[in-house]
């Protein structure tokens, strides 16, 4: 069954994502129909993930399939990101204890985008990997997209709060990984991302930022905000969205580390599921999608909406 849209939503899915309810069935057919017939491919077969997958492409059956293909194909492919840590086993929430990737809870307001913050300071060099931020949220993102319509219809936005980042966190970010983790957060998740924040942004960021830029598009990079104050990032971000931290009236950074905890516990058995799904390379009848095969040293530029 899939979830029926609030009237605001149901708007906004057909005035900008093309989404027709009384076809909305027949694709879903056609995409599980679809699946069942990749000789290579193990993935889910959920309504309310289908859609989600749907919504994220604007209802292209073509693009959906293209993104499914890759969504699990990087979970075979690229397991140093989509399988760094395994939902079901303690160093997962573990890592989720640090604080370095939570989604905030809905603004109490209005539709909004829904809001991660990424802490990227937070977490020790020696210890963990930024791979282990962007593994984290790869999970997180599949709850999101399951329980919130809005985080599917409107899109979601990146605040990223560099407080505590030294070189030893910068250095991690080579270009190898960094096209992984652009193939897997921007390419194969099912959400729109409609901005980034940047907060407490050292020096020697600057290069990295140059690099991810070169292969984003236009739109992405007028997208990209460095802020200087949160009274700046409250332009952009529903105030009480953010956590007290962060000069914000939503719940605390510690609330909504445990509310991702019993999330996470909550889906166990989903994510049982997930860690045996992906794919089946030596079944493939045709090419490996272009992200995983193709531009060996460049990125491919993102569709960002």
């Amino acid at each position: 069954m899939i979830r029926e849209l609030s009237p605001e939503l149901a708007h906004i899915a057909k005035t900008e994502l093309n989404e027709d309810p009384k076809q909305t069935p027949e694709d879903i057919k056609h995409l599980r129909e679809w699946i069942i017939k990749q000789t290579h491919l193990k993935a889910r077969t959920d309504d309310q993930w289908l859609v989600a997958m749907l919504r994220g492409c604007k209802f292209s059956l073509e693009r959906v399939k293209e993104k499914l293909d890759l969504y699990y194909t990087l979970r075979t492919t690229s397991p140093e990101v989509t399988l760094r840590l395994k939902p079901t086993q303690p160093t997962f929430i573990n890592f989720l204890r640090l604080g370095t990737c939570i989604i905030l809870p809905k603004a109490k307001t209005g539709l909004h985008p829904r809001v991660i913050l990424i802490r990227a300071g937070r977490y020790d060099p020696e210890k963990n990997s930024v791979a282990d931020i962007m593994c984290i949220l790869y999970y997180m993102v599949q709850i999101l997209v399951m329980e919130d319509d809005s985080a599917t219809v409107i899109g979601t936005k990146i605040v990223v709060d560099y407080e505590g980042t030294t070189l030893n966190h910068l250095v991690q970010a080579n270009v190898t990984l960094l096209r992984k983790i652009v193939a897997v957060s921007q390419d194969s998740l099912p959400l729109r991302l409609k901005g980034s924040h940047h907060l407490n942004v050292p020096s020697g960021i600057e290069t990295i930022f140059k690099l991810v830029s070169a292969f984003i598009s236009e739109k992405a990079k007028q997208r990209l905000k460095i802020h200087k104050s949160t009274d700046e990032l409250f332009e952009h971000i529903p105030k009480d969205v953010m956590p007290p931290e962060y000069g914000g009236t939503g719940a605390t950074v510690a609330e909504n580390i445990e509310y991702w905890i019993a999330k996470i516990k909550e889906y166990k058995s989903w994510m049982e599921v997930e860690e045996r799904l992906g794919t089946d390379e030596s079944r493939r009848l045709g090419a490996l999608p272009s992200d995983v095969a193709g531009d060996k040293g460049s990125f491919r530029q993102l569709n960002i909406d």
